[in-house]
């Protein structure tokens, strides 16, 4: 079964690399207008990569290969298309620093603690859960001590227009990826990754008013399985226990739609009332939980608002709801420290009127 679902991503892709063009790679007939907005605010969102060796999966044709190794001291591409890599090696091989390979990834093998940080855009929606717990593993064996991944995909649905005559793309959600990601741990247990940051291409919202392209930064950090009542984090003590999304739907049933609090909407009218908003100013609401007063906001008073909150089940479903509400968002996460020991994950997303 496993053989016979890669055999189908490598159809897919061999339809689809015949060329070698960025149009290709994106799926996408906008595909240059899309790379020369996206890459330096993906680049921008990256850490400092001065010294680090960098391995970067699924690099295709080179979007990024080249913007990596002028920012790190090593750079290892690595793509299972043969045209790809080929096109990558044509276009960046004339810098020193870049070691470019053609290998699947869920064979992909490296040394423990040989990487600073790894980079990946548009790969993991083309595993499995199984392969990409697998390859989650592999990615904490290789960081080393401290290290970052960071990695793109499209969530919910596809975003391309490129005609397809198959699609074996899985489209996750937000909330899947991170459980996905964080419940994986190293073969000895002792590490895992923790969400340092997420948060939607803000590219694809201004151009094609698109929320489902959302990248991540997660780091390698000891683990502890004893320190969150049974739960390997505490986000997924917070998401499947504190507010399951069972629980959040239930009280909203409570207190209406779009509302986890007392009050609900009334209340927010009149807190609101206070505020006295105008259109074009900025907002940020802490402990937004599904949005319903971002909502009322964004539409009444014509503001922008950056939702905040430590639930990512209230996130999500607030990402949901905007998609109803005709609003634009931007989903992002940011880890605050809590005391000298606790992190805890703060979600957001962004929303406006189109």
């Amino acid at each position: 079964m496993a053989d016979e679902l890669r055999q189908t991503m490598t159809q897919f892709w061999e339809e689809h690399s015949r060329d070698a063009t960025v149009e290709e790679m994106m799926l996408d007939s906008s595909a240059e207008l899309l790379s020369k907005e996206e890459k330096p605010e993906i680049i921008s969102l990256l850490p400092c990569l001065d010294g680090f060796n960098v391995l970067e999966l699924g690099a295709g044709i080179g979007r990024f290969t080249g913007h990596l190794a002028k920012l790190a001291s090593q750079v290892t591409a690595v793509d299972f298309m043969q045209n790809f890599i080929d096109k990558n090696r044509e276009d960046n091989g004339h810098r020193g620093n870049i070691t470019f390979l053609q290998a699947d990834v869920t064979v992909l093998d490296f040394p423990n603690d040989s990487y600073d940080f790894i980079f990946s855009n548009w790969l993991f929606m083309y595993l499995t859960d199984v392969e990409l717990a697998a390859v989650t593993q592999k990615m904490l064996g290789w960081l080393r001590p401290g290290g970052y991944l960071f990695f793109r995909e499209s969530c919910f649905y596809q975003s391309g227009d490129s005609e397809r005559t198959f699609n074996p793309t899985v489209y996750r959600t937000p909330a899947q990826y991170n459980h996905l990601l964080t419940s994986v741990t190293s073969k000895s247990g002792d590490n895992g990754f923790d969400i340092v940051m997420s948060k939607s291409v803000q590219t694809y919202i201004k151009i094609k008013k698109n929320q489902n392209q959302v990248c991540w930064m997660l780091q390698k950090v000891p683990r502890d399985a004893d320190g969150h009542q049974g739960y390997v984090t505490f986000q997924q003590f917070l998401d499947n226990q504190q507010y399951s999304r069972r629980g959040i739907l239930r009280y909203e049933k409570i207190f209406g739609d779009g509302f986890v609090s007392t009050g609900g909407l009334e209340t927010t009218k009149e807190f609101i009332a206070m505020l006295n908003l105008v259109p074009g100013q900025r907002v940020i609401d802490v402990g937004c939980g599904i949005g319903g007063g971002d909502f009322y906001m964004a539409k009444t008073f014509g503001v922008e608002v950056l939702g905040m909150d430590l639930s990512s089940n209230m996130v999500e479903i607030a990402m949901e709801k905007a998609v109803k509400e005709k609003t634009r968002q931007l989903l992002g996460n940011m880890i605050s420290p809590y005391g000298a020991l606790l992190k805890l994950c703060e979600k957001s997303y962004r929303c406006s009127l189109k």
